[in-house]
């Protein structure tokens, strides 16, 4: 068999840089957003919020091409998932939303608080909104949660306990002071001091 020059080890398919024109849109092409980053839907009920934050990398540096999803209940504690037996009232309410970064590593989701949700043993989950992360150089998107600052039902959480005390304080959004809906900043370190706490799934 005849040797092959010049071929190497095929390299790593890496998650991202991402096609933005399909995966986050945002109104600034000619296409359907059928995902945004604002999930509140006209017969949703619920406290109105908005998360916003940077997504930062090992260095300290922004990322401005990451790709952030988000998955949560609704006000009342259920999810629009065929999974999910309960009654949605509010239909249009589908719980999912997308968007990139911006030059500055910056990214905002209007959405409306959770409600608790059971966990496989049925105990309660603090109110939570699940966040996966897509960016570039990584070989597989991270998984994490955001928390609300202030929620009695952190303390006794069982997957914030299942967490070392010192680094808890990564999965909570901070509220902003001020009037109006509520607004939580949750910044996203990927590496390095104070990194966010992923989970396996």
């Amino acid at each position: 068999m005849p040797e092959i020059k010049g071929q190497g080890i095929t390299p790593s398919q890496t998650v991202g840089p991402y096609f933005k024109y399909g995966l986050t849109p945002d109104g600034k092409y000619d296409w359907n957003d059928a995902f945004t980053n604002n999930l509140v839907t006209p017969d949703v009920s619920g406290e109105r919020i908005r998360i916003e934050g940077r997504v930062f990398d090992g260095d300290g540096q922004s990322v401005p091409d990451c790709m952030l999803e988000i998955w949560q209940a609704d006000a009342q504690g259920r999810f629009a998932d065929p999974q999910d037996k309960r009654a949605l009232p509010n239909s249009a309410f589908r719980g999912f939303g997308r968007c990139g970064t911006d030059a500055d590593g910056g990214y905002a989701f209007d959405t409306i608080k959770p409600g608790s949700v059971p966990d496989p043993d049925g105990k309660p989950q603090a109110p939570h909104i699940l966040l996966a992360v897509f960016a570039r150089g990584m070989l597989l998107h991270l998984y994490t949660r955001i928390y609300l600052d202030g929620e009695a039902a952190n303390a006794a959480d069982p997957v914030m306990a299942q967490v070392p005390a010192d680094r808890r304080g990564t999965l909570i959004a901070a509220r902003e002071p001020g009037a109006g809906n509520a607004v939580y900043c949750f910044d996203i370190r990927l590496q390095g001091d104070n990194e966010t706490v992923f989970f396996d799934v």
